[in-house]
């Protein structure tokens, strides 16, 4: 999927993922990790070159765009989030008609700052904008009540439960399937989703 960069913001800048991001993330991943009990996060030096590299062959398939959260005031790398799972008309169409937004982690310090507010902006305004997408989606574990908070908060619409959706990635629950709640942006809303998020960072800048 063809992506415009630079994303940046006034506090986060989102840039394609590359193997010279590892050091940064086995950093961010190394930070106060009570806060990840519903997502996969990589820890180590092993755990975050895999990771990468899983990505990294996601990408290549066409299938993921991973990007490194940077903050702008000291270029830290901060953590990942990626548009995933495209729907395309055909095959051969270069961009999706709806993506999801997801496989979001921040380190512990960037956590309630805004910097996960404005990156969600930039995604959104460049599916909404550039792709010209009818629809995002964004799904979290269904007991991540911090998650489907934040969701909720961006100003996507809740629109299920979909039972034993996916396999879970809670610890010590490999192997099993969660239930994951579904929320979307559609075209519509897409206005005054931006409006309340611009509104939210004015609040932070």
């Amino acid at each position: 999927m063809p992506v415009a960069l630079p994303m940046s913001g006034r506090r986060v800048r989102l840039e394609k993922l590359t193997t010279d991001h590892v050091d940064g993330l086995i950093a961010a991943s190394s930070e106060n990790r009570e806060s990840y009990s519903f997502t996969t996060v990589p820890f180590g030096p092993e755990g975050v070159s895999g990771y990468v590299r899983e990505l990294l062959e996601g990408s290549a398939a066409g299938a993921t765009v991973p990007f490194v959260q940077v903050r702008v005031a000291d270029d830290a790398v901060l953590g990942v989030t990626r548009f995933l799972s495209p729907r395309r008309r055909s095959p051969d169409d270069p961009v999706p008609y709806a993506v999801e937004i997801g496989g979001t982690w921040l380190a512990a310090p960037a956590q309630g700052t805004g910097i996960n507010t404005e990156a969600k902006l930039l995604l959104l305004t460049h599916a909404f904008e550039v792709w010209k997408v009818g629809r995002v989606d964004f799904k979290t574990d269904a007991r991540n009540a911090r998650s489907r908070a934040a969701i909720a908060g961006l100003g996507a619409s809740f629109e299920a439960v979909l039972r034993s959706w996916q396999p879970s990635h809670a610890v010590g629950e490999e192997g099993q399937l969660r239930d994951s709640a579904m929320y979307a942006v559609v075209a519509s809303d897409w206005p005054s989703v931006r409006a309340g998020l611009e509104k939210r960072l004015r609040a932070w800048f």
